[in-house]
């Protein structure tokens, strides 16, 4: 029998950063707000409205965890956020089954 010691987790142990917890959400709500509220011809209002709310989100979370985020991290952070706005434009430029 392996001892309980081997295989017990830590108390209040994450691994994931919350620079890249901030990233991942971003992407997973963006692609959702993507494909609901954008049409053929047109961008829904409340596709703004919720995408305000993420940039209040991501302003309290930088803010609430400030001395996590280095210039490396503020990198990545940019660079994603520039990736998803690319993203944005390629998905709705594309051709839609109307």
């Amino acid at each position: 029998m392996i001892p309980e010691e081997i295989y017990k987790r830590r108390r209040n142990h994450n691994n994931t950063p919350t620079s890249v917890m901030l990233i991942i959400t971003n992407s997973i709500i963006l692609a959702f707000l993507i494909q609901i509220f954008t049409g053929c011809n047109h961008i829904n209002n409340f596709f703004w409205v919720l995408f305000g709310l993420l940039a209040l989100y991501n302003a309290y979370t930088i803010r609430r965890n400030r001395e996590e985020y280095n210039t490396l991290n503020i990198a990545i952070y940019i660079i994603s956020i520039a990736f998803m706005v690319y993203l944005f434009y390629y998905f709705h430029s594309q051709p839609h089954n109307c």
